[in-house]
């Protein structure tokens, strides 16, 4: 079994590395009363556990008759059949009506079932960015309408594709990545738990490859633990996080080079619209390309400022883009 499920947080109180926004959540669950919310970060920092922990201090037993949850990209990405195929929505699924519509069904009827032994019930949307701009447009007023007995949480890498009618309704709290010694102490915790070990160096790499996303940093534990780690630890790591956005990242520099911005920052805005990153890791995927290609102090500088604007929850769009138009500034300009 993978170690990420096995050492799931499981309570509040278990969740590292972000006291700021545990305190929120354990005080409205304290108190029973919890406010529409948007919850973003990058991932493997314990957005959607902390819901799960929220859920399971607020409702005790009740938790899961009281919290539904439905992925944005598994309602609307595949398309009407997968709907009508989802056995979930077999009573509600309506053959004659369009995606959007049968959206606004499904949402309505469970928004207006009664919770069990409670006020309200939580509605939960997970990538919560891959709502269409209509999808968002019904629940501003599905919000509105059922607010007395629903509390509507929303789930995001990207703050910045929620709708200024929703995000202004919501309380927004950010998931910032870990800071590495929180990471190294949780792996450290996990191997004794485990009864293995691992060499200091082998952990300071895994910690530095995950890049602050705790799941990812346990997954690459484990890899490391099953296959007995060894000096190619650093080439089997780099060979499990390398991935096709390396490649659109390439094509944008490629772009910058030959001065065509507009192109470089449709391609970067591509890695976050289809691709499904964050701001932050297509900041990683430029750091990655810059330090093999380029390796050239400026743009490690204007990578670090943009990195540091995005922890603290700027606009990822308008940053990327200004991104941009600092490295073709600064790298490629004579």
């Amino acid at each position: 079994m993978l170690w990420s499920k096995v050492y799931r947080p499981k309570r509040c109180e278990d969740i590292i590395g972000q006291d700021e926004v545990v305190r929120y959540l354990t005080s409205f669950a304290d108190a029973g009363n919890v406010p529409h919310m948007l919850i973003s970060g990058p991932h493997g920092t314990g957005k959607t556990v902390a819901v799960e922990c929220l859920a399971k201090r607020l409702y005790a037993e009740n938790w899961e008759a009281n919290m539904s949850t439905f992925s944005a990209s598994g309602l609307l990405g595949r398309g009407r059949s997968a709907l009508e195929a989802d056995e979930r929505f077999s009573l509600i699924y309506r053959k004659d009506q369009s995606l959007i519509n049968n959206f606004k069904y499904i949402v309505k009827w469970y928004a207006s079932m009664r919770p069990l032994d409670a006020q309200f019930k939580l509605m939960v949307f997970e990538d919560a960015h891959d709502l269409t701009f209509e999808a968002q447009q019904a629940l501003r007023r599905i919000m509105e309408r059922y607010s007395a007995t629903c509390r509507f949480i929303f789930i995001t890498t990207r703050p910045s594709a929620i709708i200024p009618a929703i995000a202004s309704r919501c309380l927004p709290l950010f998931f910032a990545p870990l800071d590495g010694g929180i990471i190294r102490a949780r792996l450290n915790e996990i191997l004794t738990a485990e009864a293995a070990t691992l060499p200091d160096d082998e952990i300071e790499l895994i910690v530095h490859t995950a890049q602050g996303d705790l799941r990812r940093a346990i997954i690459y534990l484990q890899l490391a633990v099953k296959s007995g780690g060894g000096a190619d630890l650093a080439e089997v790591l780099a060979e499990v996080s390398r991935s096709e956005t390396g490649n659109v990242v390439t094509s944008a520099f490629e772009a910058l080079q030959a001065g065509n911005f507009d192109a470089a920052n449709r391609i970067a805005e591509s890695l976050m619209i289809e691709y499904g990153l964050s701001a932050r890791e297509v900041v990683q995927e430029l750091r990655q390309v810059i330090r093999r290609e380029y390796n050239d102090p400026a743009l490690a500088i204007a990578l670090a400022d943009a990195d540091h604007r995005l922890c603290h929850n700027a606009n990822d769009f308008v940053q990327i883009n200004a991104l941009l138009a600092r490295i073709a500034r600064e790298g490629f300009c004579e």
